[in-house]
């Protein structure tokens, strides 16, 4: 048998530069992907760098990189990540727009790192979706659309859209793209090697860690938390979630039971109803467009929840 065979392809990254760009925002998305497949030995990942402007990029600090890919191309990519600096508000290449969006409609995750998700949204793909950007490019979203779901995260993945705010806060996205692949061990091991000990949730400093938070330091409860905070619209299963944290579905639940008083499924119910009561006092949504948000089937199954939860329906929040 040919086990080489039995391999999977490595995971398609294209990364959209835009000149400006800022070098360690590139280098803290591409330099995990690396040291990955050099820890095992296979290429898990492939980088592609695509420059909006053609042949090469060039970064805010005079850095040239050039193409491997382009524009255009109908390329079998699994991610798109746009990384931009400067004034992302002021790129106004319909070529690329159109690109992202035909990317969009083929099923290809789209991303943005510092301020590409100002162009993600200028692309007019960011409706209904949560997102992070540097705090330097959040007004410029706000004159975009006022509408635009922004959070002061570090980075946020909702469904089919992962943006993040840059720096070095993208080696904590990357952290999690790669625990979402190939499991939390593994991806400590990636960021061990850049000397990233210290990841930080999505929900970055403008939140207490969540040691503090769930006054729990199991490793396990802490890892199926944060794959639950990355996925609050596409809810996982008791035994993804288990996987991503390395012990047994039974497991998994007697320790949420012994630590945190409830079973893992309701913890996970009730993180997404935290997050819709937020959404339905902060945002302009329907009920519908809330529910789908934060992973409810219609807006009937989130009021029937949220009504369980908390008493009474979330339409009242509304009033």
């Amino acid at each position: 048998m040919d086990i080489l065979a039995e391999q999977p392809p490595p995971f398609q990254v294209g990364v959209l530069l835009i000149d400006g760009f800022p070098l360690m925002s590139y280098a803290s998305v591409v330099e995990p992907l690396r040291a990955a497949n050099l820890l095992d030995g296979r290429p898990l990942y492939r980088v592609r760098n695509i420059p909006a402007a053609g042949a090469s990029a060039t970064s805010s600090g005079g850095a040239v990189l050039a193409a491997n890919d382009r524009i255009g191309r109908d390329t079998d990519l699994d991610l798109l990540l746009v990384v931009a600096g400067g004034d992302p508000a002021s790129f106004r290449d319909e070529r690329v727009f159109s690109w992202l969006r035909h990317l969009s409609r083929r099923g290809v995750r789209l991303g943005g790192v510092s301020g590409g998700p100002v162009i993600l949204a200028s692309a007019g793909l960011m409706t209904d979706r949560r997102m992070a950007v540097h705090w330097e490019h959040a007004a410029a979203l706000a004159e975009i659309s006022p509408s635009l779901l922004v959070e002061r995260s570090l980075y946020v993945i909702d469904r089919d859209r992962v943006t993040c705010a840059g720096g070095t806060a993208s080696m904590d996205l990357m952290h999690a793209l790669i625990a979402e692949h190939h499991g939390t061990n593994f991806a400590r091991l990636v960021s061990d090697w850049f000397l990233h000990t210290e990841i930080r949730p999505s929900g970055g400093p403008q939140r207490a860690g969540r040691i503090e938070r769930y006054g729990t330091t199991n490793r396990a409860i802490l890892d199926a938390v944060e794959a639950m905070e990355n996925h609050v619209a596409d809810p996982l299963g008791l035994d993804q979630l288990a996987r991503l944290s390395d012990v047994s579905a039974r497991q998994l639940n007697r320790l949420f039971r012994e630590k945190l008083g409830r079973t893992t499924m309701t913890f996970y119910r009730d993180l997404r109803l935290e997050k819709a009561r937020n959404l339905l006092m902060n945002s302009p949504l329907h009920l519908t467009e809330i529910a789908l948000a934060t992973g409810f089937a219609n807006s009937a199954h989130f009021s029937k929840a949220h009504s369980k939860r908390y008493g009474k329906p979330p339409s009242t929040l509304r009033k």
